[in-house]
């Protein structure tokens, strides 16, 4: 029994003690004892009170107290009871109540801080619990892997590698406390961070997800640019001056009467190092057609007779390996912003990669879409891995054995100018798809 209870049991006994001699004293008279038993009960009345004032008050407002913490409620304070050493405890109490509110406060603001920093920044941020899977993911990861909000139920709870997807992948490969840089095949380049953190005593891994994209391209285009003004100029240079001296000795050889088999032998030597000459020149001007690429000159085109107009043309690059042409264009005729001419060398050079990829015998889909707008060139040749397919648009990275790395650099230039964006990937069911999205 808690000691306010006792002293209530003895305050009702003295009480009724005390009731008890004032009856005795009616039925039996005043006697000095009864005057003794009186003052005696008085006494300890008093010293109940004081005892109450010094022990029972103070602990009943620890109590109080303890309740009040139980209950998470900082906002109240205990008064004094009038006891110095009880108004002490009373004191340190209340200061203690004042700063477990303002670090509560304080650690609210903070949360709140960092919540909204988490969803405004640009950052991905994928957190894992103490089992590594995913407890929460950020806004702008939503829109780095392509998430609506239905798909995020079908997100959370899971590992990173049991998500479907090519950054999760190479994501799951990442140790702790590892970066790295990711291209995807849309031709964006993220910078990977895989990290942890202390949360409630136990260790909590975390991903972060930066994207380069802009940064790095800019920094390959400036790289490759002055490289390849400076290749073009000291080879167009040199090229000039051999190729118009091989010309007059040429010239020169022609104009003897009677020539020698040596003698044609030589110029016909010269007639092949004058065409080398000429097809280097135009190897170089090909990569300096990457640097001079112009600002788009938009119009508004519809994405269906654009298609239409060039799909003979098109057939055209495939005569001679027998590959069927199919063309699924929708029925609502969407219209784009194009920038007609940039966006012919774009089609070209999707539609040429993927009639090098296929067999005689295979087949291309040129498809349109609405919902979003897009246009995809869909072909069943070798296929494309998903280490490939990641480095396809790197400046000059090319699998065939005689390729430049042009074609596929050409493409995301223009499209990058356009401002829309594109993937490169082979699916499951081994068809390669080239899709372009007309949706900022």
């Amino acid at each position: 029994m808690r000691a306010k209870g006792y002293f209530w049991i003895l305050a009702i006994a003295l009480i009724a003690a005390m009731l008890l001699i004032i009856w005795a004293f009616v039925k039996e008279g005043l006697s000095w004892y009864f005057i003794l038993a009186e003052g005696f009960i008085i006494l300890v009345l008093a010293l109940l009170f004081q005892l109450y004032i010094r022990t029972i008050k103070p602990l009943n407002t620890i109590g109080i107290g303890m309740d009040l913490l139980k209950e998470q409620d900082f906002s109240s304070r205990l008064g004094s009871v009038g006891q110095k050493d009880a108004d002490k405890i009373v004191d340190i109490f209340n200061k203690m109540m004042k700063q477990l509110k303002n670090e509560r406060v304080q650690l609210r603001e903070q949360n709140h801080f960092l919540d909204l920093l988490v969803n405004s920044s640009p950052m991905g941020l994928i957190i894992l619990d103490i089992n590594d899977k995913i407890t929460s993911i950020n806004p702008a990861t939503c829109i780095i892997m392509d998430l609506k909000e239905r798909d995020l139920s079908n997100v959370i709870g899971k590992k990173i590698e049991q998500i479907s997807s090519h950054l999760t992948k190479e994501l799951s490969k990442l140790n702790k406390g590892e970066s790295n840089m990711i291209r995807m095949n849309d031709g964006n380049i993220y910078k990977c961070t895989h990290a942890s953190f202390i949360n409630m005593g136990f260790n909590h891994t975390f991903y972060l997800i930066e994207k380069m994209t802009e940064e790095l391209l800019k920094a390959e285009k400036k790289a490759y640019e002055q490289v390849i003004r400076m290749i073009s100029h000291e080879v167009n240079n040199s090229m000039a001056g051999v190729s118009s001296s091989i010309d007059m000795i040429q010239h020169s050889l022609l104009d003897v009467p009677e020539m020698e088999e040596e003698t044609r032998e030589m110029v016909e030597l010269l007639s092949i190092a004058s065409d080398r000459c000429i097809n280097l020149s135009k190897f170089i001007t090909r990569f300096a057609e990457v640097v001079k690429i112009p600002q788009p000159q938009l119009v508004s085109v519809s994405i269906n007779d654009f298609i239409r107009a060039r799909l003979l043309f098109i057939e055209s690059l495939a005569s001679n390996k027998q590959i069927d042409f199919s063309i699924k264009l929708t029925d609502l005729e969407p219209t784009v912003m194009i920038d007609i001419i940039l966006m012919e060398q774009v089609l070209l050079n999707i539609i040429k990669n993927a009639i090098e990829s296929i067999e005689n015998g295979g087949g291309i889909s040129i498809e349109s879409s609405t919902k979003p707008i897009s246009l995809t060139i869909i072909d069943n040749g070798k296929g494309i891995s998903e280490e490939v397919s990641a480095k396809l648009f790197s400046p000059f990275f090319s699998t065939k054995p005689n390729g430049q790395g042009i074609g596929l650099l050409l493409v995301k230039e223009i499209l990058l100018r356009h401002g829309y964006k594109f993937s490169l990937s082979t699916g499951d069911d081994g068809m390669t798809r080239f899709t372009i999205f007309f949706t900022h």
